[in-house]
């Protein structure tokens, strides 16, 4: 996709440049003068977020969370993407990989308003729509465990499938957790550009939050986790507790057949006339001696 200009006024251009090519590295370094290893760490698909200052060039390196739905949970870019914004003096620049919603809504935004906007201004209603994303989708997992909770406790199921959809939002829970701490030091920064210090203070409160949700959601995550493992294992012992209790019951009658199973001669009692009636009766006496003695110790 060319270098687009979203937004242009008589004090403020913005420029983004989606999937660039390094012709569009190229032009970027030559006509605004920024660092190439700035510009190298907006292709670095799991470079962390942070904030860089180089002359008159800020920088702010910032991840956004994507609705796509990712086989692999093993790094941070399989949960969001990169968003990176280079604030010269009249002029913001935002390079990213793939289209982010960070950037349609603050256009979108902007468009509806018509307001007048510095760069510093854009910057943060990008932050902002940022913060937000991880918002949404905290809910989501929120919802997504409130779902299998229900499952596993109402409907009573212990299917090894909800272990599996437990592990994998435990996983992504965890990543946009680790985002959104490291995210800390980049989200102070905003407190150097030329803004209010009443919507600095929302953006950090709104990261607060959002950090929050995350720390709540592992903790209730990690517990749901528990809870399922010893369910599971309560449900094992009641399965080995009524085998058990069958093999109380039958050990002893099954070692009397046994004994006189084997038909030796001088065994008296299979010569006794009502020996095969004795035998039986008592089976049933042992039987009952030991449903009583089980009642005793509630068993």
């Amino acid at each position: 996709m060319p270098i687009d200009t979203i937004y242009r006024d008589s004090g403020c251009e913005w420029i983004d440049v989606e999937a660039p090519t390094e012709e569009d590295m190229k032009y970027l370094h030559e006509r605004y003068e920024i660092n190439n290893l700035l510009l190298e760490d907006t292709l670095d698909p799991n470079h962390l977020p942070k904030y860089e200052a180089d002359g008159n060039v800020k920088f702010f390196l910032l991840r956004e969370s994507t609705e796509l739905e990712r086989k692999n949970l093993n790094t941070i870019s399989d949960i969001s993407t990169k968003i990176g914004i280079f604030l010269l003096d009249n002029t913001i620049i935002t390079v990213h990989r793939m289209k982010a919603k960070s950037i349609s809504e603050t256009k979108k935004e902007l468009s509806l308003h018509q307001e007048v906007c510095s760069p510093e201004k854009i910057a943060l209603k990008i932050a902002l729509v940022i913060m937000k994303s991880f918002d949404d989708e905290s809910l989501s997992l929120f919802e997504t465990m409130d779902n299998i909770e229900n499952e596993i406790f109402l409907k009573n199921t212990n299917h090894t499938n909800q272990i599996r959809r437990l592990y994998k939002l435990k996983r992504k829970s965890g990543l946009n957790s680790r985002v959104l701490t490291i995210s800390t030091d980049a989200i102070d920064k905003f407190k150097l550009l030329n803004l209010p210090d009443s919507e600095f203070v929302d953006l950090k409160d709104k990261h607060k939050d959002v950090v929050a949700d995350f720390d709540h959601l592992n903790i209730q995550i990690t517990n749901l986790i528990s809870m399922f493992l010893a369910l599971s294992d309560q449900k094992a012992n009641q399965v080995m507790k009524v085998l058990a209790i069958y093999s109380v019951y039958f050990l002893p009658i099954t070692f009397i057949a046994g004994l006189y199973g084997m038909n030796f001669d001088n065994m008296p009692e299979l010569h006794t006339k009502q020996g095969y009636f004795y035998t039986l009766g008592v089976m049933g006496v042992i039987v009952i001696c030991t449903f009583i003695y089980a009642r005793r110790k509630q068993w």
